[in-house]
C-alpha cells in the first residue's frame, strides 16, 4: 500500500510507516492511499468469524492490514493485541453494540481510558508510533490541539510510550473540569500540557502553522495526532466495520455519527467506496452503496459541546461536570500578545 499528498503534481508516494511520522505531507495535502483495498462478501464472511473467535483486536488486524503492508504481520497481530486489551476498556467487546429499538442499535465508542470515541484510534496510533521508532531508532515530539477529548484520548495513549513525547495545546480555561482533570494530572514525564490564550482554532492555527515549516519539522522531529494524520482515519474504519458486521449479515443498514467536521464520517467514508461494506456515511446526503437505503433528505448538522458554554446556541449549555479540576500541572499559559510561553 503506497501513500500519495492529496496535492501532490508528481507520482511521489510513501509507505505507511513514512506517512505515520510525517503527519502532514510536506506540501500540506493530507496523505492518502493510491488505491482503496476493497472488501468483498467472502471477507466479510470471514471477518464474521474472525471477530468471534478472536475479539475486536482480530478485526482492527484484519482491517488495518489492508492499509498497513510494511509492517510484519505477527508484529501487526501483536500491536493490536496490545492496544486493544479487554482490560484497558470497561467492555472486554471493546466496541459493544446494544439495540435500542425497531433495529435501531448503538456502537458505544467510550469505553477507554479517556472516555472519548478517540480512544478508539489514540490507543493503536500509540503502539504503532512507538512501534515505528524503535525500529528506525528515532525519536518524536508530537504536537497536538485539543478542545478537551483529542488531547486527553492522546495523552492517555502516549504516556510512557518509548521514544515519544507529547507537547498538546489546548484553549486557557475553555474545557471542562473532567477534562482538564485528565490531562493536567498526568504525571509521565513525556507528556506536556500548554494552555494558549483563545479557542481551539488559535491551538489548530498553531499546530499547523508548526507542520507547515519543514526545516523546523524536521530539526525537531515533529509528528501530529490530530485528524489530518491517515493513521487514526484507519483506526476508526475498524469500528465501523464492527459495527456493520454485529447489527447486521444481509439487511439493510445506515451508519449516523454526530461529528462537527470531517473527522468522524471520514472512516465510514471509507468503508463505504465502491466494492467495500455496504455502510453509508453521515454526510449531508446519505450515499447509497450496495443494498443501503438512501436516506430521503439532508441530515442536520451537529455540533460538539464538550461541556463548554455556548454562546452561539444556549440550548447547547450543559452544567458542568461535578469533577473538581485537579491542580494544574505543567500549563504554560502564554504572555498577552507575544506568543511566548
Amino acid at each position: 500500500m503506497r501513500y500519495v499528498s492529496t496535492r501532490a503534481t508528481d507520482h511521489t508516494t510513501k509507505a505507511f510507516s513514512d506517512i505515520l511520522l510525517e503527519g502532514l505531507a510536506p506540501d500540506g495535502g493530507l496523505y492518502l492511499p493510491v488505491e482503496y483495498p476493497r472488501v468483498d462478501a467472502g471477507t466479510l464472511a470471514r471477518w464474521r468469524d474472525v471477530l468471534l473467535d478472536d475479539g475486536y483486536a482480530g478485526l482492527a488486524f484484519e482491517v488495518c492490514s489492508l492499509f498497513i503492508d510494511d509492517i510484519p504481520a505477527d508484529d501487526l497481530l501483536g500491536i493490536c493485541r496490545r492496544a486493544y486489551a479487554p482490560g484497558k476498556f470497561l467492555d472486554p467487546q471493546i466496541v459493544p453494540v446494544s439495540e435500542l429499538s425497531d433495529g435501531v442499535r448503538l456502537a458505544h465508542l467510550s469505553n477507554g481510558p479517556s472516555a472519548a470515541f478517540k480512544d478508539m484510534a489514540m490507543q493503536l496510533l500509540g503502539r504503532l508510533f512507538e512501534y515505528t521508532l524503535l525500529k528506525q531508532d528515532r525519536w518524536l515530539n508530537i504536537v497536538g490541539a485539543t478542545s478537551g477529548d483529542t488531547g486527553s484520548a492522546a495523552e492517555y495513549a502516549m504516556r510512557g510510550r518509548q521514544r515519544l513525547r507529547v507537547f498538546m495545546l489546548s484553549p486557557a480555561g475553555r474545557m471542562s473540569a473532567f477534562q482538564r482533570a485528565q490531562m493536567f494530572s498526568l504525571m509521565d514525564d513525556n507528556i506536556h500540557n500548554i494552555a494558549i490564550e483563545g479557542v481551539f482554532d488559535d491551538c489548530q492555527d498553531l499546530v499547523k502553522a508548526l507542520a507547515s515549516d519543514l526545516a523546523f519539522k524536521k530539526r525537531h522531529h515533529i509528528g501530529n495526532v490530530n485528524s489530518i494524520n491517515w493513521a487514526r482515519v484507519v483506526a476508526q474504519v475498524v469500528y465501523y466495520f464492527r459495527g456493520y458486521l454485529q447489527a447486521t449479515a444481509a439487511h439493510p443498514t445506515d451508519a449516523c455519527t454526530a461529528c462537527r467536521s470531517s473527522v468522524s464520517p471520514s472512516p465510514a467514508q471509507v468503508d463505504r467506496l465502491p466494492g467495500s461494506a455496504e455502510l453509508a456515511a453521515p454526510t449531508p446526503h446519505m450515499a447509497q452503496t450496495g443494498p443501503v437505503r438512501k436516506h430521503p433528505g439532508p441530515l442536520p448538522p451537529q455540533r460538539r459541546c464538550n461541556d463548554v458554554p455556548c454562546k452561539t446556541r444556549p440550548i447547547c449549555r450543559q452544567p458542568s461536570l461535578l469533577t473538581e479540576a485537579l491542580p494544574l500541572r505543567k500549563q504554560a499559559t502564554p504572555q498577552r500578545g507575544t506568543g511566548a510561553y
